[in-house]
């Protein structure tokens, strides 16, 4: 203890922070540990949603391919996303993401027969 009865140290600190402070400080924890959760539970929530998929095999074409390019700056290197979007015999579309070395063997135009789960991409052979 000190001279005026309070512990030394960081709980000293936050004892002298203005309000407003503590309280700016508290929401922007909470929206950012609220932003992770959020994250996780999308993304476990569309795991069990795929794996509770059937596995689906229809004929298609291969219709649109793209990519998302994002990151690079300074010494980060880039990252790219793959998408691939496949129209079935009755006009339904559906983009799935996939790996790069799926998506260089693919060329739009290109029919075949499309095997995916929910948004699981999981192969394509050509007729």
């Amino acid at each position: 203890m000190n001279l005026y009865g309070n512990e030394p140290g960081f709980f000293s600190f936050l004892n002298e922070m203005p309000l407003f402070f503590k309280l700016f400080g508290g929401l922007v924890f909470v929206l950012v540990v609220g932003g992770f959760a959020s994250v996780l539970i999308r993304g476990a929530r569309q795991f069990a949603v795929n794996s509770a998929s059937d596995l689906v095999e229809r004929p298609a074409r291969v219709v649109s391919k793209r990519t998302e390019v994002w990151g690079g700056s300074g010494e980060m290197s880039a990252s790219t996303n793959y998408y691939v979007t496949f129209e079935f015999q009755d006009g339904a579309r559906v983009e799935l993401p996939m790996k790069g070395t799926e998506y260089g063997l693919l060329a739009e135009g290109d029919s075949g027969v499309l095997t995916h789960q929910g948004t699981r991409y999981k192969g394509f052979r050509r007729s």
